[in-house]
């Protein structure tokens, strides 16, 4: 589950994008993860070899505003499985909503430029990611902590890429 997660985070940060590298603004920051999406990264769990993950994403702007997200996880040694997001924005640089793997809400926060993603995972794991949009608008650099109990047991890094 923690494998699950921790991409998972990269991978929908992105789709709040505030601007391009030329400070153009975008439409709506959902408009990044309309149509398709690569997220390819490594997650490195205490006591365990890093492992390499990679998302294949498939997102719809929905009539009422909100994000419909399917992916494709691969986890490195593991069968591929999907992934649901559901997210709507609840006011200005802030957002909310549902994932499949998480065991409640999913909170998202504009921070200076950045975003926060927080969600709660199966067994007590609390996953907490920072996105930062990269120049050109197409591309982010995204940082993953996953705590326990206040103490860090996993970190990744990836990039989240919007494909033609």
């Amino acid at each position: 589950m923690l494998n699950a997660c921790r991409l998972a985070a990269m991978a929908m940060l992105v789709l709040l994008m505030p601007s391009s590298a030329l400070g153009e603004a975008v439409a709506h920051p959902f408009r990044f993860f309309e149509g398709r999406t690569l997220t390819e990264g490594t997650l490195k769990v205490m006591l365990s070899k890093p492992q390499r993950s990679r998302t294949h994403g498939v997102g719809t702007v929905r009539p009422d505003g909100s994000l419909a997200l399917v992916q494709k996880v691969e986890d490195q040694g593991k069968p591929a499985r999907e992934r649901r997001w559901l997210i709507r924005e609840v006011a200005p640089g802030r957002f909310s909503g549902s994932m499949t793997e998480a065991s409640g809400p999913v909170t998202i926060e504009q921070v200076s430029g950045r975003y926060r993603l927080r969600l709660k995972v199966a067994g007590g794991y609390n996953v907490e990611q920072w996105l930062t949009p990269l120049p050109g608008g197409k591309s982010a650099r995204s940082h993953l902590t996953v705590r326990k109990l206040g103490i860090v047991v996993a970190t990744g890094e990836g990039l989240v890429t919007k494909l033609p």
